[in-house]
């Protein structure tokens, strides 16, 4: 489902600034400071076009817009497989720009051959995610509807979220490509993590559908993260930056390294696009 995009007011020195959100702006317990705010904050007075982009899905997204002052913006959820943009004349806060839906079912059955214990849950967008048993409320945010494994496969949806995962297996990841889909792989607070979507779908890939639609440069984009599924979001940007409490893979795809979450460490980032 793709609607007609909208183009926000940029100027020629206008940046695309993405920014991943667990792990970069917020920390694994969902502490924001208030300096990451302001940053955030004067990087938009400045005529930059902040998008968050993320693995949360968007019921979980929207507070955090809100919590940073964007209420008027563009939004990358699940891992790229939703583009939203936020604003206050909508009902509920959003309109939803491209969604990347797909039937799920042969890749649930690969899924129950080579994971049988996993965790399971197909997002439900806008409202939660439907699941084969109870998730951790912490892990897995919106509201759960725990289904039966069959009722899952009958479900169309943006994204398979698997928790507790173990790494997928040679043969696992095959047979998921062979189905023109890809299994994404990454750790959050500690807890394996697998989101399977369909091949190239991934942030860089709606944040390119952006940077095209918006005309803007290569070499005015922008992008933060710390994370597996950020790894082509900061190949994708003129300048990625990887957080220094992120693995390796992650910061050899980015073009620097800067400080920990801990130490905020977007916020020197931030402030560097100003004035510039």
């Amino acid at each position: 489902m793709t609607a007609e995009l909208a183009t926000p007011t940029l100027t020629a020195t206008s940046r695309i600034v993405a920014l991943d959100v667990d792990g970069t702006l917020m920390t694994y317990d969902e502490f924001l400071s208030d300096e990451v705010r302001e940053a955030v904050a004067d990087v938009r007075a400045a005529g930059h076009e902040v998008v968050l982009a993320t693995g949360r899905p968007l019921v979980a997204l929207l507070p955090v817009a809100r919590d940073l002052g964007i209420d008027e913006g563009w939004v990358v959820c699940s891992n790229g497989s939703v583009t939203a943009r936020v604003t206050p004349e909508a009902e509920g806060g959003f309109e939803l720009e491209d969604v990347m839906m797909f039937d799920p079912r042969e890749a649930l059955e690969v899924m129950r051959e080579h994971m049988p214990s996993a965790r399971v849950a197909l997002e439900e967008i806008g409202v939660g995610y439907w699941v084969n048993q109870a998730f951790p409320d912490r892990n897995l945010h919106g509201l759960h509807t725990v289904v039966e494994f069959e009722d899952l496969c009958g479900r169309s949806t943006a994204r398979v979220v698997v928790a507790d995962a173990e790494q997928p297996t040679r043969e696992f990841s095959a047979a998921v490509r062979a189905l023109g889909l890809s299994d994404t792989y990454f750790m959050i607070a500690g807890t394996h993590w697998m989101d399977i979507a369909p091949v190239g779908v991934t942030k860089a890939y709606a944040l390119e559908r952006l940077r095209e639609q918006w005309d803007v440069p290569v070499e005015r984009t922008v992008a933060i993260g710390d994370g597996g599924n950020d790894v082509d979001m900061l190949a994708w940007a003129g300048r990625g930056v990887a957080m220094g409490h992120a693995d390796a893979s992650v910061i050899a795809a980015a073009d620097e390294v800067t400080l920990s979450i801990l130490d905020d460490g977007a916020v020197p980032v931030l402030r560097s696009l100003l004035g510039d």
